[in-house]
């Protein structure tokens, strides 16, 4: 039988204030083990929560990007479960009265367009970590990241293909981070992803029973985890056996899940409203602000970039994976005047720095006026793109300005028609065989001249006048 996979993903995200949501904790990553800790995230007898209204103000910020329905009023709960992390023995979430729902976002996915619907965004407070001994049979438990803030992102059963899951992923976490409410830290647990799997025979409507897949780090152990669970569940249904709901751990090293445990119910948590907290009400007029303080989203400037700056859909999704990097290419676009060229050289030779220098687009060395002043000196004739080669890796190392290091390195162009004469017959003369055979009809022989012309000048001669040069002294 032919299956569809029904695919709906949660995924936390962890808010980028200074402390945590019901406290005045630090939410730094990597302190000592409990020392980012109060009787208040601890949940000592007798204290009170007290909402962080940053995390109020980061959360309805997704909300309007995601093209949700904010409620006016939403409502704190308690999501009561017993684990050693959790020292109150309860979550304080939100349940039937969240902040947000009924949004969505678009995908674009083999030159089609595909929307994704968010049933809801929830605020919440994270809980602690365990960490296992691995010699002795002992966990110990840091509650530093106890009462951190999250938002929970709950899609609508919309992806019917892992390839859908993981784009729907790079979006939501590309918008978290141009909100600049989110760092999407996955290795630190900053972005993290439960997904919920389920297979029907195609053409149905009715959902078959769904298992759900955890500790996935990556968005590519997103996609495998999805690819490997609905090959398991297509077997276990050709096979006439039922799927069974579960929580199911995604194994990297093996490339497989495993049973985990059961899987909870709402009614398993015994909702009930926090009676420590009162009832969260969002004035229009707060919303309105909100909205005016959101940046240019990632779909937005896609499209601009295209329009306004000419260059293809690819450069563009490239470029705007990031706010640093978008800001960074239009600087250099603007100022250089050459858009192209400037995508060119952040495409290639930039973001292939970062990427071997592990450095993020914040760390770049190199200021975007500088590469502007670069294909400046580029297209005056100053240097060649050879030499500006040669540029770019000095202005990396040293951060100094191409018109520096031009001047300290003498590697002004050579544009002087009679000097480049000069040396073109002195390549001719020493390569007189060569210039027999392309005078014999072996027209491939023009780039040789042309290269020994350039290594004769240690790549200084302007290209375009040797070229011309050497087709008038070949022709005769």
């Amino acid at each position: 039988m032919e299956y569809e996979p029904v695919i709906g993903l949660e995924v936390h995200a962890q808010l980028l204030t200074k402390t945590k949501i019901f406290c005045g904790c630090s939410t730094r990553f990597g302190a000592e083990p409990n020392s980012h800790t109060c009787p208040v995230c601890l949940g000592m007898p007798g204290v009170l929560p007290v909402l962080n209204k940053k995390v109020v103000e980061y959360a309805i910020k997704m909300a309007l990007a995601t093209n949700c329905t904010i409620n006016s009023s939403n409502v704190w709960a308690r999501k009561n479960y017993f684990y050693p992390d959790l020292p109150k023995g309860y979550q304080i979430s939100q349940y039937d009265q969240p902040l947000a729902e009924h949004g969505y976002i678009s995908l674009e996915l083999g030159g089609s367009t595909k929307r994704i619907g968010i049933t809801r965004i929830h605020m919440e407070e994270d809980a602690g970590k365990l960490i296992h001994d691995e010699i002795n049979p002992v966990s110990y438990v840091d509650y530093n990241r106890t009462g951190v803030p999250l938002i929970e992102i709950v899609s609508e059963p919309d992806m019917r293909s892992p390839e859908e899951g993981a784009e729907y992923l790079r979006r939501l976490h590309e918008i978290l981070v141009y909100l600049e409410i989110c760092d999407g830290n996955m290795e630190e647990g900053s972005f993290r992803c439960d997904a919920n799997v389920s297979l029907r025979p195609k053409g149905e409507d009715i959902f078959g029973t769904r298992t759900e897949l955890k500790n996935m780090n990556s968005f590519r152990n997103v996609q495998r985890a999805l690819e490997y669970e609905i090959k398991r569940q297509q077997y276990v249904l050709d096979n006439g056996d039922a799927v069974v709901q579960e929580t199911r751990l995604w194994n990297d090293s093996q490339g497989m899940t495993h049973s985990m445990r059961g899987k909870e119910e709402a009614h398993d948590y015994r909702y009930f409203p926090d009676p420590d907290l009162v009832p969260v009400v969002i004035s229009g007029d707060w919303i309105e602000e909100i909205r005016g303080s959101l940046p240019e989203l990632p779909l937005e400037k896609r499209e601009r970039f295209i329009k306004k700056y000419g260059i293809p859909p690819y450069d563009a999704g490239v470029l705007t994976a990031s706010r640093a990097l978008a800001d960074f290419f239009e600087t250099v676009a603007i100022k250089s005047g050459r858009p192209k060229l400037a995508s060119n050289w952040v495409m290639g030779d930039l973001l292939g720095h970062l990427n071997e220098d592990k450095l993020l687009m914040e760390e770049c060395p190199i200021r975007a006026q500088a590469l502007s002043d670069m294909i400046g000196l580029i297209e005056n004739g100053t240097i060649s793109g050879k030499i500006a080669k040669d540029v770019f890796e000095e202005m990396w190392r040293s951060a100094k300005d191409p018109k520096e290091i031009i001047e300290e390195k003498g590697l002004v162009q050579i544009t002087d028609s009679s000097a480049l004469e000069a040396v073109i017959d002195q390549v001719l003369k020493h390569n007189s065989s060569q210039l027999e055979d392309y005078r014999k009809g072996k027209d491939k022989l023009f780039g040789f001249f042309v290269g020994q012309v350039m290594k004769a000048t240690k790549g200084k001669a302007n290209p375009k006048i040797v070229n011309e040069i050497l087709q008038k002294k070949l022709s005769k």
